[in-house]
């Protein structure tokens, strides 16, 4: 027990990941009043499908955009926006627990910048794993990719500690395993769509990422390129 009586009763967050995750579910609470009409009146209802035709990340736009050479910045910023914008109130759950959880853990490690790097590195990255992929012209929406590579950049610091130790360094491939595991198990159960691609893109560039944005990484890469 903390002798200090004036401890917090939980464990301080670090202020980015409290940012990200007000931003959330923020945003999630609008649209659960919306929906309800406390805000919007009868137009409210339809918020929340607004939103995803707006802000979620289309397959098909990126397509067209590379076609006809042409970057509209309101179709760009969905590469950073679709994390925001979620189906219901249990999608941005899970999303939060994810991202308290395993946020709280890399950011008292990287520096604050890096920890938006790898969320918003991770969106990128899923879109377009997403994009070229899958087949699938259903449009992307959510935080797993972004927290996704959180859990590449938690898997990044116990592969590192692991290897200091001298120890088996694919110990630190568990937790992935495990939800992968689930997902299989859900997909097979229930069915499902192809976000696990999306959600692996953001592990693998998160995991990818820490090694330049981690606390010394980028010193670390040079000195490694430097000796090939």
């Amino acid at each position: 027990m903390d002798p200090d009586r004036n401890a917090s009763p939980v464990n301080p967050l670090p202020p980015m990941v409290v940012t990200l995750a007000l931003a959330i579910f923020g945003i999630e609470v609008v649209m659960q009043l919306a929906s309800r009409g406390i805000l919007g009146g009868a137009a409210g209802v339809g918020w929340r499908l607004e939103a995803l035709n707006r802000f979620a990340f289309a397959p098909q736009i990126l397509q067209q955009m590379m076609e006809l050479g042409q970057y509209p910045p309101d179709q760009v910023m969905r590469f950073v926006t679709y994390p925001f914008v979620h189906q219901d109130f249990t999608h941005v759950l899970f999303v939060l627990v994810f991202l308290l959880a395993l946020g709280k853990m890399v950011a008292e490690v990287f520096h604050p910048l890096a920890v938006l790097v790898v969320f918003f590195g991770a969106a990128i990255a899923g879109a377009l794993c997403y994009t070229f992929l899958q087949g699938s012209p259903i449009a992307l929406y959510g935080g797993y990719p972004s927290v996704y590579g959180l859990i590449g950049s938690y898997t990044f610091l116990l592969w590192t500690g692991l290897g200091a130790q001298g120890q088996n360094r694919m110990r630190a491939f568990t937790l992935i395993g495990f939800l992968l595991g689930i997902q299989l198990i859900f997909g097979v159960l229930f069915g499902g769509g192809n976000f696990w691609v999306a959600e692996m893109g953001g592990f693998v560039a998160g995991f990818v990422l820490s090694f330049v944005v981690s606390p010394g990484g980028f010193v670390r890469v040079r000195n490694r390129l430097r000796q090939r």
